[in-house]
């Protein structure tokens, strides 16, 4: 008998423990902005360093909740994929206040001022999750 019960616990332990590590849960309302660089002096390692030094600066934001910086991956080509890009940036906000609030943080403005001269296009696409 105690041997099926320890045997349960430890089964039951398992599966709860499986179960909460592979749930994803999905949060209505967070703002997922990404944007796309594409620099002015294709290929220049120097302008795309001061980019990417620069894009640092902007991580440290409280209203950013999540933060990633990339160049496009070196994924299977297909004609979905658009890796013209440089360097690209992709921030979560808790909601679309918080988002408002990082565009005119001292720090973005600060950011637009001084490297706006390195790119020649940018684009935006901001998701509200559902």
């Amino acid at each position: 008998m105690k041997f099926l019960l320890l045997f349960l616990f430890l089964v039951i332990g398992f599966v709860g423990g499986y179960a909460q590590a592979t749930s994803k849960k999905l949060k209505a309302g967070v703002v997922v902005h990404t944007v796309y660089f594409w620099l002015k002096n294709k290929g220049n390692q120097q302008d795309l360093e001061a980019l990417y030094q620069g894009i640092k600066t902007l991580v440290p934001i409280k209203e950013i909740q999540t933060a990633y910086i990339g160049t496009p991956a070196d994924t299977k080509d297909r004609p979905v994929i658009d890796g013209s890009y440089d360097l690209s940036i992709t921030w979560v906000f808790k909601n679309t206040k918080d988002q408002d609030a990082y565009q005119i943080h001292p720090i973005h403005l600060k950011f637009v001022e001084e490297n706006s001269h390195l790119w020649e296009r940018v684009v935006v696409y901001d998701a509200l999750s559902k």
